[in-house]
C-alpha cells in the first residue's frame, strides 16, 4: 500500500436519513461525518404536496431526499477534515433494500415527472413497504406449485419486502407505471448510476432481494410468466441480468455528481450494496462462526459459512452476497428500534416528559434508567416483537405486537423493558435456528445505531442468548463498509486494498468493553423465553390467527374510509 494518506468517502442511506463519513483508508479512522435526515422521512400517509391518501401498510421515500443527502453531507466532510481532494481515491454507498424504484431510461424517476407524480406506484417503495404481502404470499405458493429450488434458499418464504413482491403490486395496480417504467431498480443501483451514468445491478441486492443466485441467475420466464404471462420476460424488459460483484469500480464520478458534493470528477464509484450486509466487514467480520447483529430502525442478523445450510424462515443464503468465497446468510426482524421509538412517542405519559425535561435528560435516558432497576420478570410482562411484522423465521407481514400481563400497577418503563425483551428473544429465536440447521456461530458482534448503543437492550441481550456481546467500534458500520469497499474499488495501486478482507482488518475495530452474561438472570430470562416460545408458536404458526382477523377487519375499514375521500 501507498505510504501516502488516502481517504474514502462511505454514504449509507438508511430508513430516516443518510450518513456520510470521510475515512482514512490506513487505519479506519473518521476524519468526518455527517448526517442528513429526510426532509419527506418515510411518506406513510399521503403523497407529497398532495391529496392523495395512501392504503394501510404503504412506505414510499421521495428521490431528491437522496440527492439533498449528497449535496449537504459530502460538502461538510470537506469542510471539517480540510484534506485536499486528490487524497479522495474512491466513493462507496450502501442503501436499505429492497428499495424499488420506477424510472425512464435515463433514470429519472417517474415520481419526479409531472405525468406520473400523482400515482403512488410511481414513487420510491422502501424496504418497509408492506402492502405487496398478498403479493409476496402468491409469489411463494407459486414457487411451491412448481417445484422451485430458489425457494430453500429464502427459508421456503417470499418476503413482502423483496422486490419482485413491490413489482407485481405495480403491475397489478398500476399497469400504466409498470409500462411508463423502462427501469425498475434497486435503489442501491440507482444511486450508483446518478454518480457514475452507469447502470449496474448489484451482486448483494440482487441475490438478497431479487431471488438470483451466482448459479442459476434469475428465475426461469416460466416462473413470472406463472405470475402474468406479461411478466414473463421482466428481467429482459425491465432489469438486467449482468450482475455486478461487490468491490467492483462501477465507473468514475460525473460532472454532475461531482458538482453535487463539491467533488472532483473521476473519483472511482464502487459497487452497491445493502446497508445491513456494508456493516460485517466493518463489524472485523470477513471469516465464518461469528454472528453480526445490526440494530437499527430493523434488526438484521448476519452470519458467514463455508458450506451451505438450510435454515427455515432466513432471508437470504449467497454465494459472495458480502465476502467473496463464502455464503453469506441473512435473517431479520421487521421491527427494532422503530419499536421503541413508537412507544416513546406513543406511550409515555406527560409527567415523564416533565421529569426527563427537570433532569436535563432525553425522554429514552429516563425511561432506560427507570427500566434499567427492574429485575427480569419482575414486571409480570411477556410481549410479541411483531409490530411491523415478523421477517425471519415466520416470514409473516400480516403479524402483529402482543404484550400479555397487563395489570392496574403496570408502568410505562416495564412495557418499555417487555419491548426490549421481546425483541432480543426473537433475536435468540433466530440464533438457535440458525445453530439448529447447522450453521456454526461461536461469537456475537454487535453494530448499528442508535438501539447499538443501548446498554440495557445490550446487557439484556448478553443475559438471553448467553453469549458475550462484543460491540463495533465505528458508530456508523454501514457507512464504514461502504467506504472500505470503495477501498477495494480502489485498488493497491491507488493506496486502497486488494480484498474486502485486507480492508477489514485494517480498517475496522471493535470497542474494549463487552456485555458478559449473569447467571441468575441467565435463568430467569430462560423461563421468560420459554413463555415467548410458546405465544410465538401459537400466534405465528395459525394455531390462533386472531391477528390476521383483526388486520383484514382494519384494512377493510380503511379502505372503505379511502375511497369515501
Amino acid at each position: 500500500m501507498s505510504t501516502k494518506k488516502n481517504f474514502t468517502i462511505g454514504i449509507d442511506f438508511g430508513t430516516e436519513s443518510a450518513r456520510a463519513i470521510l475515512v482514512d483508508v490506513n487505519n479506519g479512522s473518521l476524519a468526518a461525518s455527517a448526517i442528513y435526515h429526510y426532509t419527506h422521512g418515510v411518506i406513510s400517509d399521503k403523497l407529497p404536496e398532495s391529496d392523495i391518501k395512501l392504503g394501510p401498510d404503504w412506505a414510499l421515500q421521495h428521490p431528491k431526499d437522496y440527492i439533498n443527502a449528497l449535496k449537504r453531507t459530502v460538502p461538510k466532510l470537506l469542510a471539517e477534515s480540510k484534506i485536499d481532494q486528490d487524497q479522495i481515491i474512491g466513493i462507496g454507498i450502501d442503501f436499505t433494500g429492497s428499495t424499488v424504484i420506477p424510472t425512464t431510461a435515463d433514470g429519472t424517476p417517474l415520481a419526479l415527472i409531472d405525468e406520473y407524480k400523482q400515482d403512488p406506484h410511481a414513487w420510491p417503495k422502501l424496504w418497509k413497504h408492506h402492502a405487496a404481502q398478498g403479493k409476496a404470499d402468491q409469489l411463494t405458493q407459486i414457487a411451491v406449485d412448481r417445484f422451485e429450488t430458489f425457494l430453500d434458499r429464502y427459508g421456503g418464504k417470499i418476503n413482502a419486502e423483496w422486490f419482485f413482491p413491490k413489482v407485481w403490486e405495480i403491475y397489478d395496480q398500476s399497469s400504466n407505471i409498470y409500462h411508463a417504467a423502462d427501469r425498475l431498480i434497486e435503489a442501491s443501483d440507482w444511486m450508483v448510476w446518478q454518480l457514475t451514468g452507469v447502470e449496474t445491478r448489484n451482486l448483494c441486492a440482487a441475490g438478497y432481494k431479487a431471488l438470483w443466485s451466482k448459479s442459476e441467475g434469475f428465475p426461469l420466464e416460466t416462473f413470472f410468466g406463472a405470475m402474468d404471462r406479461n411478466l414473463a420476460n421482466i428481467v429482459e424488459d425491465k432489469m438486467k441480468r449482468e450482475i455486478t460483484p461487490l468491490g467492483e469500480q462501477v465507473g468514475c464520478l460525473t460532472e454532475t455528481a461531482a458538482k453535487w458534493m463539491k467533488l472532483t470528477p473521476g473519483i472511482p464509484v464502487a459497487t452497491g450494496i445493502l446497508d445491513g450486509h456494508a456493516a460485517v466487514p466493518a463489524a472485523t467480520v470477513a471469516e465464518p462462526g461469528k454472528m453480526v447483529l445490526i440494530l437499527g430502525t430493523s434488526f438484521v442478523q448476519m452470519v458467514l459459512s463455508k458450506k451451505e445450510y438450510r435454515v427455515p424462515g432466513m432471508c437470504g443464503m449467497v454465494e459472495d452476497g458480502i465476502i467473496p468465497g463464502l455464503i453469506a446468510y441473512e435473517a431479520g426482524q421487521a421491527g427494532g428500534g422503530d419499536h421503541f421509538a413508537w412507544f416513546m412517542r406513543n406511550a409515555v405519559p406527560a409527567d415523564y416528559e416533565r421529569e426527563a425535561r427537570k433532569r436535563k435528560m432525553d425522554l429514552f435516558s429516563l425511561i432506560e434508567e427507570k427500566a434499567a432497576v427492574l429485575e427480569p420478570a419482575e414486571s409480570g410482562l411477556v410481549a410479541l416483537d411483531w409490530w411491523n411484522g415478523n421477517r425471519s423465521i415466520l416470514v409473516d407481514g400480516d403479524l402483529s405486537g402482543l404484550l400479555l400481563g397487563y395489570s392496574l400497577k403496570t408502568k410505562p418503563e416495564e412495557i418499555y423493558r417487555a419491548m426490549l425483551e421481546a425483541t432480543v428473544f426473537g433475536t435468540r429465536k433466530i440464533f438457535e435456528t440458525f445453530i439448529a440447521s447447522g450453521v456454526p456461530i461461536n461469537e456475537i458482534i454487535v453494530t448499528g445505531g442508535e438501539p447499538a448503543k443501548n446498554n440495557l437492550l445490550l446487557t439484556i441481550l448478553a443475559n438471553v442468548t448467553r453469549m458475550e456481546i462484543k460491540v463495533a467500534d465505528c458508530p456508523f458500520t454501514s457507512a464504514l463498509g461502504a467506504a472500505m469497499y470503495a477501498a477495494v474499488a480502489a485498488g493497491e495501486a491507488m493506496g486502497g486494498y486488494a480484498t474486502i478482507q485486507d480492508a477489514s482488518k485494517r480498517m475496522a475495530h471493535l470497542k474494549r468493553k463487552t456485555y458478559i452474561p449473569n447467571n441468575n438472570d441467565k435463568k430467569t430470562y430462560s423461563r421468560l423465553y420459554s413463555e415467548y416460545t410458546l405465544l410465538h408458536d401459537y400466534f405465528g404458526y395459525g394455531h390462533n390467527n386472531a391477528m390476521k382477523r383483526l388486520k383484514n377487519l382494519r384494512d377493510v375499514i380503511l379502505e372503505k374510509k379511502l375511497r369515501s375521500t
